[in-house]
């Protein structure tokens, strides 16, 4: 019998940080050094094969505007609900909006 439910913050994402088969792996160096310009608007996509960087599972999937910049992390702003969000993000997990 279970005494107490975790609640790090992976928990309950266990079909949200699966790959498809040929997604595998590490990605493309190309992820890690794009760059993105203050004001872009660009979506949370988690690689879960990085860890640094990763975002809550809150802000998975939504759309944001970048802010500003910390080391090689970008702030995008999220509305969450009602509220406006800033939320740290390494690129990896970016994606720019078309």
């Amino acid at each position: 019998m279970v005494k107490h439910r975790h609640k790090g913050p992976m928990a309950k994402t266990r079909s949200k940080a699966r790959k498809r088969v040929r997604e595998k792996g590490i990605p493309n160096v190309n992820k890690f050094i794009q760059e993105f310009k203050t004001g872009q608007r660009v979506h949370i996509t988690v690689d879960s094969s990085v860890h640094n960087g990763r975002p809550h599972r809150r802000f998975w999937g939504k759309t944001g505007v970048i802010k500003g910049k910390q080391g090689d992390c970008y702030y995008v702003e999220v509305s969450d609900i009602e509220a406006k969000k800033k939320v740290l993000v390494h690129p990896v997990h970016l994606t720019a909006q078309k």
